[in-house]
């Protein structure tokens, strides 16, 4: 069996728990129970690495960290006793954007790590950190993030594939990490605020 690299725990953790909060905050504004609130936080936080490690045949990641659990546990939990005035609907797009970036950065830099090749690496990036996203708004029953018009995907191939070039010119891997996932968290807040989208075809604006 394949041994997976070590990777910077706290990013790893890190983008678990901005992906679970942003599950969590979602159940809470559906205002679901706190099993639910806490299986969202779960699905949507461990959702793209596990698709990561499926694909490069690796132990899922969730399964080897002890700390994986306690902190999604712990993050619904503060998502589910905190007021639900602190949690507008921008919280959620932040923890988002932030989790999406993270996670493409991590999923390009362990494909990389066991020798895949580049470009199968940038895409399995940006696969990671999309799927956290996806999987939250399926088991809501919402249209997918993927089909809202500002800049998405896009921020997840610029983080994934800068992380890529960064290490493969040499810098230390979570150096290259972190500046990729500022990149990417850069760029999706930027088509937040300002509505930054790609035109689509028949000439309407949409991320691909």
């Amino acid at each position: 069996m394949i041994e997976a690299p070590v990777l910077p725990p706290l990013l790893d953790l890190g983008g678990t728990a901005v992906f679970a909060l942003s599950g969590a905050l979602m159940a809470a504004r559906l205002r679901q129970t706190f099993v639910t609130c806490a299986f969202f936080a779960l699905l949507t936080g461990v959702g793209g690495g596990s698709v990561r490690d499926a694909l490069l045949g690796v132990p899922a990641f969730w399964l080897r960290d002890a700390w994986v659990a306690p902190v999604v546990m712990g993050t619904a939990l503060v998502a589910w006793f905190t007021p639900r005035q602190w949690w507008d609907r921008r919280w959620l797009e932040w923890a988002d954007a932030l989790g999406l970036a993270l996670f493409s950065a991590l999923g390009v830099a362990k494909a990389l790590a066991l020798d895949v090749a580049p470009l199968p690496a940038v895409i399995l990036g940006i696969v990671t950190g999309c799927v956290g996203g996806i999987v939250r708004d399926v088991i809501a029953g919402l249209p997918s993030i993927l089909m809202r018009p500002e800049l998405y995907v896009t921020a997840a191939a610029l983080s994934s594939a800068l992380c890529a070039g960064l290490i493969l010119w040499g810098m230390a891997q979570p150096l290259a990490m972190g500046l990729a996932a500022l990149a990417g968290f850069t760029l999706r807040g930027a088509a937040m605020v300002w509505t930054i989208e790609l035109p689509a075809y028949g000439g309407k604006s949409a991320d691909q």
